[in-house]
């Protein structure tokens, strides 16, 4: 099932200097989604998150995207358009 735009719910927000943190719900997957975007070189990193570990995820999204790297899990790494 493909997700929309309108299908994605945000959580929480966070910005500083430069670098937007949000951690978004997927209502038709029921997955949680962390996106960072570094506005200053314009790259943007998202990658889904254990529900258990959401809210550390997002405190810590660099610490989370290694993690998940590491063990083998996709995150995706794209220029801003």
């Amino acid at each position: 099932m493909t997700a929309t735009a309108s299908d994605r719910r945000e959580l929480a927000h966070r910005t500083n200097d430069g670098i937007e943190v949000t951690l978004l719900w997927t209502k038709s997957t029921n997955w949680i989604t962390l996106e960072v975007v570094d506005t200053r070189c314009g790259e943007r990193l998202e990658f889904d998150v254990d529900r258990h570990v959401a809210l550390d995820a997002f405190k810590h999204p660099y610490l989370h995207a290694a993690k998940r790297m590491f063990a083998g899990g996709a995150a995706s790494v794209n220029a801003i358009q």
